[in-house]
Order: structure tokens, then sequence, then C-alpha cells
């Protein structure tokens, strides 16, 4: 279960340094791709070389791996937004009540089941994550007021986004790759993703929208390490986990949205109301019901 945890302590871990560039003054945006480009200098070291050649382009998982960089950018960026303009609680709940997705994917595509209690917890982790990101009038962001609207778009737009990473994550792990590609994999994705970033983050410092600012370059660094290997660790986990997909992600996600939202409660003191404490202990006993439910039967 080390690779589980690995995933959740380092994924709980970027939601909350997005919070800690906001009280630190760091444009999220330039952070996030100097942390892709981490990402694959990191990669690539692991692997022993840069593992993109003409080869590599024409195995069945690279254009999957493409698309993975296309989601990471998106999916990061709304995550930075939501996690600075609403809360870091808010932010990895909306991140991972996305395990809907994946999950229902998992009983389509590779005929797994989703009953019993194993389905009671499945059903208690969307309970408990509603209630874990309540709205808590008492929390107030420095970034300002946020409409309602938005307050509605950017979790739903996280929602969305993120269940389709972690389906595509799945869905490749499965199908495509292995222990001898699996770096080579996630080093494409990432390479994707800083591509794509790089791209647009020079046009903005050519037309002058933009300045180079140095600590958003060590923001970078000390995101892009950590985000590596949270991906490594979850395609590993996926790839060892005694349960099937459909009980892997769900654990996983509610793990994170537990130890993510008590993290915060202890660093940056976003209090948690009572109705967010119930979430948090219906969390546990989801996690629990869905990783061990089948056993009680």
């Amino acid at each position: 279960m080390i690779y589980l945890l690995g995933s959740i302590i380092l994924t709980s871990y970027l939601t909350l340094a997005f919070k800690a560039c906001e009280k630190w003054g760091i444009s999220v945006f330039p952070a996030i791709i100097f942390n892709y480009i981490t990402c694959v200098i990191t990669g690539s070291f692991v692997n022993g070389s840069f593992p993109i050649n003409s080869h590599t382009i024409q195995t069945d998982w690279f254009k999957w791996a493409m698309l993975m960089g296309v989601l990471f950018v998106s999916i990061f960026n709304i995550i930075g937004i939501t996690a600075q303009k609403i809360g870091v609680a808010v932010a990895s709940v909306a991140n991972k009540l996305s395990l809907v997705i994946p999950v229902v994917l998992s009983v389509y595509l590779y005929n797994e089941t989703v009953a019993g209690w194993k389905l009671v917890g499945v059903m208690m982790a969307i309970v408990a994550v509603i209630f874990t990101c309540y709205p808590n009038s008492s929390n107030k962001n420095s970034t300002g007021a946020v409409s309602s609207k938005m307050k509605i778009i950017l979790p739903l737009i996280l929602f969305i986004g993120s269940g389709l990473l972690d389906a595509l994550i799945n869905h490749v792990q499965q199908k495509y790759v292995t222990v001898e590609n699996n770096n080579a994999y996630l080093i494409s994705g990432f390479f994707s993703a800083a591509c794509i970033g790089t791209a647009i983050l020079l046009f903005q410092y050519i037309s002058g929208k933009r300045v180079f600012v140095a600590k958003e370059l060590l923001a970078g660094i000390c995101i892009g390490i950590p985000n590596y290997f949270s991906i490594w660790c979850l395609v590993t986990f996926l790839q060892q986990s005694p349960w099937e997909s459909s009980a892997s992600i769900p654990v996983n996600n509610m793990g994170i949205v537990l130890f993510s939202t008590l993290v915060a409660w202890v660093l940056f003191k976003e209090k948690l109301s009572t109705i967010n404490w119930i979430g948090v202990l219906l969390s546990i006993v989801a996690i629990f019901l869905i990783a061990f439910g089948n056993s009680l039967l």
C-alpha cells in the first residue's frame, strides 16, 4: 500500500501548494508550466534517458499520452484557481468527487461489479465529499469575493475534467502500460503538457503580458518533482492494487480528500463546520466500505 499512500500524500501536497502560492504572491500559471518541464526532467532522470523518439511516437499509447498532457494543463489550472478563489477543501473535493466517472466507466468497459457494501461505500463517498466542501461562511478568501455562479462552474469543470483524466489513466494502464514503458508513458504525457504550456507562456512573455519571475520557476520545481511521483505512484498502485479499479480509484480519491482537508485545516486554518466534520467521518467509513466491503458479505 506504499504506492497508495504516496499517491494520496503527494497529490494532496499539490493542492496545498497552490494555496501556498497564493500566500506568497506567486502566479499559478507560470508555476504550473515550470512544473511540467520539471516533471519531464525528473522522469527522464528516473528513466535514465529522454524516452521520446520515432519508435515511441508510433506506439499505441502515445496518442493517449498527448491527450493526457492537454488534460494536465487544463485541470491543473482549474485546481489552482479553485484552491485560491474558493478554498483547498472545495478544490480537493470537486477534484475527487469525479471518482464517479471512472467507477461508472469501469463497470461499463471492464465488466467490474459495484454492489453490496461496496456500492454503499461509493454512494457514501458522494455524500461525504458534498458535506466536506459544504460552504463555510467563516472561511475568507484573500483574493476577494467569488460570484455564486463561479462557485458552481469551477467545481463542475473540475469534476468533469478530473473524472475524464482518472478514467484515461486507468484505461491506458489496463490496456497499454507495463512496468517497462511506465516511465516513457508518463514522461510523454508531461512533455505534451510542457510543450502546450511553454508555447502559451512564451507568447505571454514576448507580448509583454507577463514578465519572468524567479520565484515562479522555483515554485514550479517544488511542485514538479512531487507531481511526477504522484502520477507514478497512482499508475503503479493501479497496476498492483488487490482491488478492481472501481474500488482502487475511489479509495485513492477519498484518501486525498480526507488528507488534504485535514492538512488545510491545520496549516491554513481553513475552518471546518460541523457538517464538514461529518463529511470527514463519512469519508473514512466510505474508504473502508469501498476497499473491504465485499469481505463483509
